[in-house]
């Protein structure tokens, strides 16, 4: 019997270990889209046309992320049910991390696109910093 409740408490605690390190690693610390907003109103001259556009895209993209992480979340939630439920890789948790990528896949679609839009506000000469800002965003350099 002690061994028994020895070893659910350890897979208990492995399981919620299991989804902390996940949701370090799989949710996204800053929004890379807000960091990029923030550089591209530091780094081009924008004219205020483009300012106020820019800045209701933003407003925009920030009720959809918003909704998407929440999405991400109610996911991750869960994930850590499915692992607290099964303690192995079995269906519910196979299904769970689906959903968790799936989610992912449209977060990063809805920023891509944001970011697209974002650039169709710039003038050419505008847009070629704006590139090599979402380049050097993407890449962790400083380019």
């Amino acid at each position: 019997m002690r061994r028994s409740l020895l070893t659910l408490v350890i897979a208990f605690v492995a399981a919620l270990a299991g989804v902390a390190i996940g949701c370090r690693v799989l949710m996204p610390g800053e929004p890379p889209a807000s960091d990029l907003h923030a550089l591209v109103h530091r780094d081009i001259r924008l004219d205020p046309a483009q300012s106020i556009a820019l800045d209701r895209l933003e407003a925009r993209f920030a009720t959809t992320r918003a909704t998407l992480e929440a999405r991400l979340r109610g996911d991750n939630a869960r994930l850590a049910a499915a692992i607290e439920a099964e303690h192995r890789d079995g269906p519910r948790v196979s299904q769970a991390i689906d959903a968790v990528h799936h989610s992912m896949g449209d977060l990063q679609k809805a920023t891509l696109a944001h970011v697209f839009a974002m650039r169709r506000v710039l003038r050419p000469d505008q847009a070629a910093t704006f590139d090599r800002l979402v380049v050097a965003k993407l890449t962790d350099s400083d380019r």
